[in-house]
């Protein structure tokens, strides 16, 4: 089984009701957990990411794996205006 690492950064949304809504940013993927550590620290040095350092996460994921193996689902609220009628 042959494993990548995920950098994420996934922060609150101030400026929404719902609490659990987050902006999420997939910032990388690694061979190893340890790059993945070493690519996080690289990007504390930016702003956005600085603000929030406590919102990374790595996650390790099998390569060649299929994803959402039960279908589709929708998680949280979509709030997109829908298109009018022509």
């Amino acid at each position: 089984m042959r494993t990548v690492f995920l950098l994420w950064h996934s922060r609150p949304l101030d400026d929404r009701l719902d609490e659990n809504e987050t902006d999420d940013k997939l910032v990388g993927v690694y061979s190893s957990a340890a790059e993945a550590d070493a690519a996080k620290m690289r990007k504390l040095q930016f702003e956005g990411f600085r603000d929030y350092p406590d919102c990374f996460l790595v996650s390790e994921y099998e390569v060649d794996r299929d994803a959402w193996s039960e279908g589709f689902t929708t998680v949280g609220s979509l709030d997109r205006p829908r298109d009018p009628a022509p």
